[in-house]
């Protein structure tokens, strides 16, 4: 079956990315309709949650899905994109889509797709979204989920997963990121992430920017949806609480430095019960990220869906979502985190000033930073974020016809101050990287999901 899994993948990307499509191709949930139906409707057959936004959604998503799995329920969670291998994108209870199966869905979807465009039912052929989300509705009717948790591709109003139902809705951060396709303001990106509030139904919050909060609160109003805060699941803001959030976990790497990871970790009433809060996805702005993930499990019990408060303790414990501020501990130390855009990279920044910032008694780390980014991204701003706070910079691209050159970065990024060397490929930036880092350094990958997604391949 080896041969029919690289013959799906192969034929999936041929279909192209999907923002490599006309948006006529693209915004359509009539057409995704039509072939569900010929599959099935699979979509109807478990239970769903619908996680829309700009940064966190999938953070959000993977806690929710680590929750609902500690609650005995099998969970499907589908993700975009994937950092290594296609397959992450649909999980049931953890474990990837096995090649087998991947190979299967993809025939039958494929089989009904063209069969649909001969009869004139389609006036296309699906899109590589698409056809992957039909993918996913059929793995997960197949493997007898419960309830799946649905990361919405791009925008929410006319994304493919936004044929479903979903028990409860969730908006994560907004901020400005594709603009090509939702929209140049918040306000109108807003519009687009939005339409995920199904008249009469739940959707979870947190207060966020001005435009944004005014958007959200009259579709709620218009479709007759109930909001629910998120913001009781916030951690209390006391000095106890900051310095149990800020908790730090020794980890001894092969160098002469002690290296500290600070976690997200404190006390908070759930449910009736106090627990601790303990998440391996560091960085300040994953407590917005916790307390969506915390307030939609609280919302799917009261719908009917068990879930208990130490079921979300340990969810939230055993959460695993790689390429969010994930350390690898040695000498140098090296950290991989996406910052694809620039709310993502001003958190990228806030977690490095606080974990190698110095302090009175020791120095701060000298950070090399690898680096690429998709040209369609805003570059310049994200490079202004970032480059000030290295020492070096190695500009690299990851194998992606979007990726911006080498000399593009180097050039967006002259006046930042930091030295840019240029690598042809993530490899080689690695291993120059290495070659330049003192043992008391860290070497941080970042910009591109497909940057971030070779690196982790380099090093497994």
């Amino acid at each position: 079956m080896v041969a029919d899994y690289q013959h799906a993948v192969k034929e999936l990307y041929e279909l192209g990315h999907e923002l490599a499509r006309t948006p006529s191709h693209k915004f359509d949930l009539a057409h995704m309709r039509v072939l569900l139906r010929a599959l099935g409707d699979p979509q109807e057959k478990f239970r769903s949650v619908l996680i829309a936004g700009t940064n966190g959604k999938g953070s959000t998503a993977a806690t929710l899905a680590s929750i609902l799995e500690a609650a005995g329920h099998r969970t499907g969670l589908y993700t975009s994109p994937h950092l290594v291998r296609i397959n992450e994108r649909i999980r049931v209870h953890g474990k990837e889509i096995p090649d087998d199966d991947f190979s299967a869905a993809f025939a039958r979807v494929e089989e009904a797709a063209r069969r649909l465009v001969a009869s004139g039912e389609l006036p296309w052929h699906p899109s590589f979204f698409e056809m992957l989300t039909a993918m996913a509705f059929l793995h997960f009717e197949r493997s007898g989920v419960a309830v799946a948790v649905l990361e919405v591709g791009m925008g929410g109003r006319l994304d493919a997963t936004n044929v479903v139902e979903p028990l409860v809705a969730v908006i994560t951060d907004i901020a400005l990121d594709h603009q090509k396709f939702l929209g140049n303001t918040i306000g109108e990106i807003a519009r687009e992430k939005a339409g995920i509030v199904h008249p009469g139904g739940t959707v979870i919050l947190l207060p966020q920017h001005p435009e944004a909060n005014d958007v959200l609160g009259k579709a709620v109003v218009e479709s007759g949806a109930r909001a629910v805060s998120a913001t009781p699941y916030m951690p209390p803001v006391t000095p106890e609480a900051e310095d149990a959030s800020n908790a730090m976990v020794q980890v001894r790497g092969c160098g002469p430095r002690v290296y500290h990871v600070r976690r997200n970790r404190y006390a908070l009433e759930i449910l009736g019960t106090t627990i601790e809060v303990d998440s391996p996805l560091t960085g300040r702005h994953q407590l917005r990220n916790l307390a969506l993930a915390i307030a939609a499990a609280v919302e799917l019990n009261n719908a009917g869906v068990r879930v208990g408060a130490g079921d979300i303790a340990r969810g939230i414990r055993e959460t695993r979502w790689p390429g969010r501020l994930q350390q690898v501990p040695g000498s140098p130390e090296l950290l991989l985190d996406v910052a694809h855009n620039p709310a993502g990279a001003w958190a990228l920044r806030a977690a490095l000033s606080a974990r190698y910032g110095g302090s009175e008694t020791q120095p701060p780390a000298p950070i090399t930073l690898v680096f690429g980014i998709l040209r369609d991204k805003a570059v310049s701003e994200v490079v202004d974020i970032l480059f000030p706070l290295a020492e070096r910079v190695i500009a690299t691209h990851a194998d992606n016809p979007r990726s911006a050159t080498p000399e593009e970065i180097a050039e967006a990024g002259a006046r930042s101050g930091a030295e840019v060397e240029r690598a042809a490929t993530v490899r080689e930036a690695l291993q120059r990287a290495k070659e330049i880092t003192s043992p008391e350094g860290v070497i941080v990958v970042t910009g591109s999901i497909y940057v971030v997604g070779e690196a982790l391949r380099e090093l497994q």
